[in-house]
């Protein structure tokens, strides 16, 4: 799943483009349609590619209104960086652009809009020379810029191929099996309550979760999830999803808090950071300055705590300590934005090295600040955990000889990792939680993609899905146990399918079957054979019947029915049961048949251990 988010300068065509290329008008409020400006985030989704479906963040381009667009473009893949060609760069053009940086949107295009306004291509010319030195050394510097008209539809096809280009060149969003989900709007919906949206990030939510709303602490569960108005047994992270919550009214959420599973964030009101002052800013960031603080979807007022330096010059990076009037529940490595309160702009941003300090440091303590350089760099968890997943699966033993920690600090860090679910052990092997969840991922693909292959077929066989993975059955099996703990597959004897998945039959192959099926009745212990069989039905049908357990396959050519099957099968128990021993000779008189049927049924038994040989006769096993 993927998340665009829209930037540029206000009434540079953002929205138009965006209904252009979905067919949905993002701007839902009333306000906004009256004055053509988007004021608040507007959603919409298109279908890219082999038509996976992107969701679409819409943000307002206008000075007053940038505290809303931070509220959204946080969670984002890809920025579509709108510039008007007849207007070119334009002050909140550079803002967007200086706020996706700090922000570490790694990937983006540009969409030149209302090229159709345009009639000398040396203008044209001039534009795209402007925007390429404005985009230097940015995130966006090697963004292509393509000319498109949301008017005339032109260039838009061609915007729609390299934004899917793009995207999958982003990395997948990671599953850490610790859901968090920044609320970036709350609403009410008679006969169902409260309802938030947001873009899910680490980890998934599955319906019936037990969930909590914080700061707050609040708790409730999830009644239901959409993406794109389709209903979801399971939202996975990158997605925009609404949240449908019983246990919590529509007062008691607002944007900016987060929804999360049960213990995985806390409230703080002391944030340790790394920052970078802008370099166009007005002037140095100094100490004990309020300034507004936007991070995930959260905007609280807060007081910088400058550390190791009386200020930080425009274009210089530092450490701070931000002091906050409202808690926010945030992650390490979330990133933020920090602007001045009046009159507005945005000064800096950064990454959240530790959200829980603890205590006011003081502030030119040098251990402090090596505190800080330690966090920047990665903590011995950190290192351990980046060590696991190029390796993984791995010993214990193995993994803590290529850690480079000393061997008692590393066990001590996996006994925490495993304590915070952020590695899976498996008998003698580890993983990390977002490898073991990507293996989960690709075993339902792969039961996925067979059942779409093979729509007559039950399930996928266990061994081929094993082999698919590469996986050894040390590994293989608790994933398949997981899966089918979390109801993501069901597994048989010796497959495994979906849990929706059904064997449908068109009613000419039915017809086919119930015709076989009354002439295998009509046969008796004389069956037609295996090759018969394919012939009446197909060779798909003929597996799926199979499958069903409606056909049972003694070998290449004796094959009966269930109810025959049945009734063969349990005369021979029988007679063991009255007479201790059974030869071929004996069994084909009990079954008044030939040798062929009457070995092929002895050998039948012997193969799934119902009997045993002893010299010429079966006995029970």
């Amino acid at each position: 799943m993927y998340v665009i988010g829209t930037a540029g300068h206000v009434d540079h065509g953002k929205s138009t483009l965006v209904e252009a290329l979905t067919g949905i008008d993002p701007d839902r409020l009333t306000e906004e349609k009256e004055r053509e400006m988007t004021i608040d985030l507007g959603f919409a989704w298109l279908s890219l590619g082999d038509g996976e479906e992107v969701g679409v963040v819409d943000v307002p381009g206008h000075r007053d209104f940038i505290e809303n667009m931070l509220a959204g473009v946080g969670g984002i893949d890809l920025a579509l960086f709108v510039v008007a060609a007849d207007e070119g760069v334009m002050p909140q053009t550079r803002e967007h652009l200086a706020i996706l940086d700090l922000l570490n949107v790694q990937s983006g295009v540009v969409a030149l809009t209302k090229v159709d306004l345009i009639d000398d291509p040396d203008w044209l010319e001039l534009v795209t020379l402007d925007l390429h030195d404005v985009l230097a050394g940015t995130a966006l510097a090697d963004a292509p810029i393509m000319p498109v008209s949301a008017r005339t539809g032109a260039g838009l096809d061609e915007l729609r191929a390299v934004l899917w280009e793009r995207l999958t060149a982003v990395s997948p969003r990671p599953d850490l099996a610790r859901p968090r989900l920044p609320i970036d709007r709350v609403f009410s919906l008679s006969g169902f309550g409260t309802v938030v949206t947001g873009t899910l990030n680490d980890g998934r939510f599955r319906l019936g979760d037990a969930v909590e709303i914080q700061p707050s602490g609040l708790k409730g569960r999830i009644r239901g999830l959409q993406t794109h108005k389709t209903k979801l047994e399971t939202a996975r992270p990158g997605s925009r999803v609404a949240i449908n919550l019983t246990g919590v009214d529509r007062d008691q959420v607002q944007r900016g808090d987060v929804v999360a599973a049960p213990g995985i964030l806390s409230a703080t009101i002391l944030l340790d950071v790394t920052y970078r002052h802008l370099a166009d800013a007005p002037a140095p960031l100094k100490h004990n300055v309020e300034v507004k603080l936007f991070v995930g979807a959260a905007e609280v007022v807060a007081r910088t705590r400058v550390l190791g330096a009386p200020q930080i010059n425009p274009g210089e990076e530092g450490w701070l300590q931000l002091a906050l009037e409202q808690p926010v529940a945030v992650a390490r490595g979330d990133r933020f934005i920090l602007r001045r309160p009046s009159p507005g702009a945005t000064l800096g941003g950064g990454k959240v090295l530790d959200p829980h300090p603890g205590r006011r440091h003081r502030r030119f303590r040098p251990e402090v600040v090596a505190r800080l350089q330690t966090l920047a760099q990665g903590t011995p968890s950190d290192l351990l955990l980046q060590a696991l997943a190029r390796l993984e699966p791995i010993a214990q033993s193995k993994l803590l000889a290529q850690s480079g920690l000393e061997s008692g600090e590393a066990a001590m860090l996996l006994e925490e990792l495993e304590r915070d679910n952020q590695i899976v052990r498996l008998d003698q092997q580890l993983m990390t939680r977002a490898g073991w969840q990507r293996l989960l991922d690709k075993l339902v693909e792969i039961v996925r993609r067979y059942h779409q292959d093979n729509p007559l077929r039950l399930g996928v066989p266990r061994e081929e899905a094993r082999s698919r993975l590469k996986l050894p059955p040390a590994v293989f099996n608790p994933l398949v146990d997981e899966a089918v703990q979390s109801n993501l597959i069901l597994s048989g004897e010796t497959t495994l399918r979906l849990p929706g998945h059904e064997i449908a039959f068109t009613p000419a192959q039915q017809t086919a079957v119930s015709t076989l099926q009354r002439q295998m009745a009509a046969a008796g212990i004389n069956s037609p054979s295996v090759k018969e069989c394919k012939t009446a039905v197909g060779d798909a049908v003929y597996l799926a019947l199979l499958d069903l357990g409606q056909l049972h396959q003694l070998n290449d050519d004796v094959v009966y029915a269930e109810a025959q099957y049945e009734q063969f099968t349990g005369r021979i128990v029988h007679y063991l049961r009255a007479n201790g021993r059974i030869n071929a000779a004996q069994a084909r008189d009990l079954l008044q048949t030939s040798r062929k049927y009457a070995i092929a049924l002895l050998e039948h038994l012997d193969d799934i251990k119902v009997t045993r040989r002893v010299g010429d006769d079966r006995v029970l096993a």
